[in-house]
């Protein structure tokens, strides 16, 4: 595997940086602008929504509706890059209104490419919602199925 350039990692960075300004905006357009023509998103619902135009359209109608007024929080667990031109990006999410919360409910992996512009953009996101209490169940009876970070 190629060593990693720093520039990419703050490349990276900056591109999830304008997604969360673009939702703090309630911006559809800018949020859409860091998705390739063709991405994928899949909510925490199963919803699919394929293309840029069609998560614009939808986000629009979101952030004017069921969204009005929230913020986007997301923290970057792990930044995975395949070559120089793709990458993989897990971490832990959430929307909100007033406070940021304490613990944040959703994970989200976002496929990355690198396009013809030499600019990073999301190619695929895909949203679930966490269930820690089943979690917490589930690694109690099996304490074998503890993810390596949460041990």
């Amino acid at each position: 595997m190629q060593p990693i350039a720093n520039d990419d990692v703050t490349a990276v960075q900056a591109l999830m940086a304008r997604l969360l300004g673009a939702w703090e905006r309630h911006d559809a357009e800018a949020y859409g602008a860091v998705f390739t023509e063709d991405a994928t998103y899949t909510t925490y619902v199963g919803t699919l929504y394929q293309g840029r135009r069609d998560i614009v359209e939808s986000h629009r109608t979101l952030f004017a509706g069921f969204l009005k007024g929230t913020r986007l929080a997301d923290e970057i667990l792990d930044i995975r890059f395949y070559g120089t031109g793709s990458a993989v990006v897990n971490s832990r999410g959430d929307t909100y209104k007033g406070a940021r919360p304490a613990k944040l409910g959703k994970v989200q992996t976002y496929t990355l490419v690198r396009e013809g512009d030499g600019q990073w953009r999301i190619a695929a996101f895909h949203n679930t919602k966490r269930k820690p209490l089943m979690e917490a169940v589930s690694y109690r009876l099996a304490p074998g199925t503890v993810p390596a970070a949460e041990r």
